[in-house]
């Protein structure tokens, strides 16, 4: 497939990068497309709107965050990134989804992980259509200060997104995680119906308490949706309507930190940035910032996932009704922790998924973890 006939080459500024940044290292596209195959990461520019309400910004959003994100620092990974340039709009929306998903199951098949950078939020069902191809369950996590699930006829594609991911067949979505929305922008039938379809969600207000809650959820997706307007507005000011509240630059950076670390995630999107409100560029680099905990992240996977292995330490906890025993399992170096849930309809079907040490004690003291209960309802 050749990718190079959807996308438009970035102006050639290589003179103003550093030797030590990220502009220096990453294959960006200005006159020879770069060979994504070999390549960890790939950046794709988006700047498609047709789904926003408020149309198409006067800037480019990937363009802006790309000049703060280049002149940062190389961490400590090889840094086999590319950058693909920006994606060439369909003749419909409907045609920039489809485009968006050949493009995003191309770089699957070749284990390159695309980071989707700008446009607005609805672009992540392209993102999600193509792990279609998987022929596999996969796990969705979405950090937003609303929950996209409106059904008024005429809405916006960015305001009823999230619903058609919910409701598409085939459906190969396994489990969901709602991340940082604020319960006063949300309808409260919409987190009932969340809860009915045994998907977790962590609030805004969970997350301040203790960012660390967030992290087994993201360490289940094998794909991020992140809308940039679930930051507040004095750290980000590259959205509207603006709002005092939400998520920190550093808990932001701390959540892609989290998404680069997981060793099961295979793609990322950062949408909703509009240049035009940013008159600093604070916006941009915040979300610059966020761009590279996540590449740092990636570059610190460990790769554990063979839990049959001395890296692992099993526990198990016996409990006085049914089940009768939990196991677990804590990784020796990073000291994370998963679970075991085995069906008890079928005891052939079982999952280990990501849980937390908190899991672990509720389960020491006789009590079932609420995420086994989810978890036992989705293999049900």
């Amino acid at each position: 497939m050749n990718l190079a006939l959807f996308f438009d080459p970035l102006a050639d500024e290589a003179s103003v990068w550093g030797s030590t940044t990220l502009g220096a290292h990453a294959a960006r596209f200005v006159d020879t497309f770069p060979d994504w195959r070999s390549a960890d990461l790939a950046i794709i520019g988006l700047n498609e709107w047709r789904g926003s309400a408020a149309g198409q910004p006067a800037a480019s959003a990937p363009d802006a965050v790309r000049q703060r994100f280049y002149q940062l620092q190389r961490g400590t990974g090889p840094c086999r990134l590319v950058d693909l340039g920006n994606l060439r709009n369909g003749l419909t929306l409907e045609d920039t989804y489809l485009r968006l998903r050949e493009i995003v199951a191309a770089l699957l098949e070749h284990n390159t992980v695309p980071i989707l950078l700008g446009g607005s939020h609805d672009l992540d069902i392209g993102q999600f259509l193509a792990y279609e191809t998987l022929d596999r369950p996969v796990s969705l996590s979405c950090v937003d200060a609303r929950v996209d699930m409106v059904e008024e006829a005429g809405a916006h594609a960015e305001d009823t997104h999230l619903r058609r991911i919910l409701m598409h067949e085939p459906n190969f979505l396994f489990n969901f995680g709602q991340l940082g929305h604020q319960q006063y922008l949300v309808p409260t039938s919409v987190l009932a119906a969340l809860e009915k379809l045994h998907f977790e969600t962590l609030r805004l207000g969970e997350i301040r308490a203790d960012v660390r809650q967030a992290e087994p959820l993201l360490r289940q997706a094998d794909l991020v949706s992140f809308d940039l307007t679930a930051l507040r507005w004095p750290e980000f000011p590259g959205y509207l309507p603006a709002s005092p509240f939400g998520l920190t630059a550093e808990e932001a950076a701390q959540l892609c930190w989290y998404a680069g670390h997981n060793d099961q995630l295979t793609s990322i999107g950062l949408y909703g940035y509009r240049p035009d409100h940013d008159l600093l560029g604070l916006g941009a680099a915040t979300a610059a910032t966020m761009l590279w905990y996540f590449v740092e992240g990636y570059y610190h996977r460990r790769n554990e996932t063979d839990f049959t292995s001395r890296r692992f330490i099993r526990y198990a906890v016996g409990l006085p009704g049914n089940p009768a025993k939990l196991v677990f399992y804590k990784a020796k170096r990073t000291e994370k922790w998963w679970m075991e849930v085995e069906s008890l309809a079928d005891s052939s079907v079982r999952r280990i998924v990501p849980c937390s040490y908190q899991d672990y004690l509720r389960a020491a003291q006789g009590d079932l973890p609420n995420r086994w209960i989810l978890t036992q309802a989705l293999l049900g």
